[in-house]
């Protein structure tokens, strides 16, 4: 059984949440992360944005460009793998796994201002609830932080 946090954005954009994420991921707790977007187009995408995002940050990362999986503290990818033997996955923009409870933490991140997605995110809530994980819902506060809604 997996903790699956689901993760409400409402404010700002994924491309200024997920890298502070990572960044409490794998500086502050010392975890790997694989992050499993919808296309490989997206990867890309995350992929530079994670080397220019910050100008005091240095986020180790990597994807199948890059290679060398194994060393990657986070690997961003669009299949559902776990090559650097991560216990944090994050899914976005579509992503999705068949592996969750493989992992310590699951964070869905997914755009409150897209319906289909907002549609998506209920599908796997139920579905995961269904599956007996630990569930917790977030959204982004006016102040920048989040509030937890629900759990289930």
């Amino acid at each position: 059984m997996a903790e699956i946090r689901f993760y409400h954005l409402t404010l700002k954009s994924l491309e200024d949440v997920l890298p502070v994420m990572l960044e409490r991921t794998v500086v502050r707790d010392g975890r790997r992360a694989v992050v499993v977007a919808g296309s490989p187009e997206r990867v890309e995408k995350m992929n530079a944005h994670l080397w220019t995002y910050s100008d005091s940050v240095f986020l180790p990362h990597g994807s199948k460009t890059d290679g060398h999986a194994a060393q990657q503290p986070v690997w961003l990818t669009d299949a559902d793998e776990n090559p650097n033997e991560a216990k944090v996955l994050f899914l976005v923009d579509g992503g999705v796994s068949e592996n969750v409870a493989t992992y310590d933490l699951v964070c869905e991140l997914f755009d409150g201002r897209n319906d289909e997605a907002v549609a998506a995110a209920r599908h796997r809530w139920k579905t995961y609830k269904d599956g007996d994980h630990a569930l917790t819902y977030w959204q982004q506060t006016e102040r920048g932080g989040w509030e937890q809604k629900a759990e289930g």
